[in-house]
Order: structure tokens, then sequence, then C-alpha cells
């Protein structure tokens, strides 16, 4: 288990060493985040392909993480290309100076982001090395089920927020129907059940250990880049926001607040 840990993560360090540079050259950060799904689809490939003996299990992974990771990545990619350099990175950027950041970006963010793939990315490696039969049992079709309504919230909400969004009418408005009226964040609530059903799929192979991969996706997406963040933002940007909170979840999807 960990040769093979050790060689997908040699990939992914030449992979984010090559954007970085390329990052470098059209003086964009932004283009590390259409490699964040794309990063654990070669990943599990790897795991999947190098563990040999392709059982059912590990089919369903492999074909689960390719849908996940190919639709983050496609979905990103056409909301961010042609759009500059997202504020997060532009703010560093001002913060570091364009002396010193060019190479800053390339810890701070290229090779922190190829590690977060690999913590992330346990329960995968834990599913692909365990799984010895192709028999599935009470707990995968639990991960199948949870996998699904993940991946609906978290694709059903990016594409309600595109379409609100398009309107130019809903400029400065706050989006509450929908998936959107149940949580205040569909996708991230939807990305964290995709990663638990992951954890679960771990957990039928007999690799118990590995879903702290799943914990850490969660704790990124609540307290460190996604709710928190974004938060913080939408509050001092939108007066409507503060209302929404209100009554509505902030994560998990609940019936209205009164």
């Amino acid at each position: 288990m960990l040769a093979l840990f050790l060689q997908a993560s040699l990939v992914i360090v030449v992979l984010v060493s090559f954007l970085w540079a390329l990052s470098v050259w059209i003086k964009n950060v932004s283009i590390v985040d259409l490699f964040w799904g794309l990063g654990f689809v070669i990943v599990n490939a790897m795991y999947f392909y190098y563990s040999g003996d392709y059982y059912t299990r590990k089919i369903l992974l492999l074909a689960f993480v390719t849908l996940w990771g190919l639709r983050l990545s496609i979905y990103l990619s056409l909301r961010n290309i042609g759009k500059g350099e997202d504020y997060r990175y532009q703010n560093f950027r001002m913060k570091y100076g364009a002396q010193r950041y060019w190479w800053v970006s390339y810890f701070q963010t290229f090779l922190l982001q190829g590690a977060l793939i690999m913590f992330v990315s346990l329960p995968l490696l834990g599913t692909n090395v365990q799984t010895d039969s192709s028999g599935l049992n009470g707990l995968d079709y639990l991960a199948i089920v949870i996998f699904i309504i993940g991946l609906s919230f978290e694709a059903g909400g990016d594409f309600q927020l595109a379409q609100f969004k398009r309107n130019p009418n809903n400029k400065g408005k706050v989006l509450n129907t929908g998936f959107w009226k149940y949580t205040r964040h569909p996708n991230y609530f939807g990305d964290s059940a995709v990663w638990w059903s992951f954890a679960l799929f771990s957990f039928a192979s007999g690799s118990y250990w590995t879903f702290i991969g799943s914990v850490g996706m969660t704790l990124l997406l609540v307290k460190v880049s996604g709710v928190v963040l974004l938060e913080k933002t939408l509050k001092e940007t939108k007066p409507q926001y503060r209302e929404y909170i209100q009554k509505t979840s902030s994560f998990f999807p609940w019936i209205l607040k009164k």
C-alpha cells in the first residue's frame, strides 16, 4: 500500500509542478483549481490499475470517482476560464509581491493542493488495495445511495446557481429555491456526501483508518476553503444573505426555519 501511495504521490508532484510552471508563464494561479477534481481521477486510476484484480467494488469506485472528478473539473473550467485570476490569488500576489509570489505560489498553492489530494484520496487507496473479491455487502449499497444523493446535490446546486447568475435581474439577489431552499451550500454538502460514500466503500473493503481522507475533505469544505470563507464574503456583498442565514440550514439539508 505504501509503495503505491508513494508512486501516485510522485506523479502528482510532477503534474502540479508542470501546472505551476504554466501558471508562472500565464500569470494566473487559478488554473490549479481546474486540476482538483482531475487529480483524484488520476490517483484513483493508478490505484485501480496497479492494485490488480478488477473486482466489482473497485470498478464502481473507478466509475464514481471519474464521474465526480471530471464533472467538477469541467464545471470549474467552464465557469472560470477567460475570467482572469481568482480574487484569492490576486490578494496573495499583492501581499507577497510579484517578485516573490511566482515561487511562493509553488509551495503555498500547488504543492499544498497536491498534498491534499493525496491525503483526501486515502479511502480510494484503501478500497482498491483491500478489496479481495467481487462480492458486495450492505455498506456498498449504502455507499451507492449516498453517492447518488451527494452528486445530485453537488451537480444540481451548481447548475441552479449557474442558471441563476445568467439572469441579469438576479444581480445582488440570493438564490433560495431548488436545492438552495434546504441548505445554503448544496454543492459543498453534496461534495462531502460523495466522499463519505467513498469512505463507506473503504469500510466495506475492510480498510478502516483511511476514512480520515473523507474527514479531511469535509473539514476543508466546512472550516477552511468552503463555507466559512464564502459566507464571510456574501455577508459583506449581499444584504439579503443575513436573512437567508436565519431561515436556511448552513450545511445539512433541512426544512425552512420559521
